[in-house]
């Protein structure tokens, strides 16, 4: 076999044991045993190798490990930024950063494997996305809609409560986990042929895909979206932001979206409906922002 051959072989090992991790190495035989041969050689002869190189993340997005959800996401954030300009304003970015870390600092998940990341993104949309691992987007169109720091805290702790609640990695469907275990695996990977690694290869774009599809296009269901509002207001009480923020900057939206458009009112519950579902949690009394935040706020993003 060709050096570049062996090499590709060898990145995409690595790949694999990146996104599956071994946890259910009776599953693994089955799957690789049912598929007769690859690249001529018996699978049932190494499916024992295999099981030892590869396995399932068999049910749930809990199952991926932190390192899986970094390259996860640093592969969503690079499909994101192939869509998007990211806005070239350092000091509008690390605002938006500042404020958003100590958000995180204060979230169920204070700490990923490659830290949280916030960047704005050179669109007049209204949206804002989370990738696994921590990396979050809001476009100058969403940033429009807030007030103050008060209505920015609420669209990031949001976005956070997706990352912590790992709503985006649901959006992998399980039949790419089965599909890749067929082909992925220490002895059963060496046998593969250059159609099985170009199989394997679009499994992985198809999985940040899934991704992508439900961030930028469907969305998460209404459940994970009213979830995600809850868990947002949790940690907004925990830094010291007013939750009612969260809704303020929903009305504020509520004005602003268009109808049909390709922007958050597309991917998400109608903010009236959201505001509804929010008006059950305990709310903390209107307060002014203190003046210090409101200056930031205006010396950072007035010109946004």
């Amino acid at each position: 076999m060709k050096p570049r051959i062996l090499l590709s072989l060898a990145g995409l090992c690595v790949a694999g044991l990146l996104l599956f991790g071994c946890n259910n190495p009776d599953a693994v035989s089955r799957v690789l045993g049912s598929f007769g041969s690859i690249g001529g050689a018996p699978v049932g002869d190494y499916a024992a190798s295999a099981v030892k190189g590869a396995s399932a993340v068999a049910h749930a997005a809990e199952d991926f490990t932190p390192e899986q959800e970094y390259y996860i996401g640093r592969a969503v954030g690079a499909s994101v930024l192939a869509k998007y300009k990211p806005l070239h304003d350092a000091k509008a970015n690390q605002y938006v950063n500042e404020v958003g870390q100590a958000l995180a600092m204060f979230s169920d998940m204070p700490q990923t494997y490659g830290g949280y990341h916030f960047l704005i993104l050179d669109s007049t949309e209204i949206n804002a996305f989370a990738a696994p691992g921590g990396l979050v987007f809001i476009t100058r169109g969403m940033l429009r809609c807030c007030a103050g720091e008060n209505a920015l805290a609420a669209v990031l702790a949001h976005e956070i409560a997706h990352v912590q609640n790992k709503d985006a990695l649901r959006a992998i469907k399980r039949s790419r986990t089965t599909e890749a275990l067929a082909i992925i695996g220490g002895e059963a990977l060496k046998h593969a042929g250059g159609g099985e690694l170009a199989r394997l290869t679009n499994i992985f774009a198809d999985s940040i895909g899934d991704i992508m599809t439900t961030m930028v296009n469907n969305g998460y269901s209404r459940t994970l979206e009213y979830q995600a509002d809850k868990t947002a207001v949790t940690i907004l009480t925990r830094t010291g932001y007013n939750p009612a923020g969260l809704p303020d900057m929903l009305a504020e939206m509520q004005k602003r979206l268009t109808p049909g458009g390709a922007d958050f009112a597309k991917t998400h519950p109608a903010p009236q409906d959201r505001i509804s579902e929010l008006a059950s949690l305990a709310r903390v009394a209107e307060i002014t922002e203190p003046p210090a935040r409101v200056a930031r706020f205006k010396a950072a993003l007035g010109n946004i």
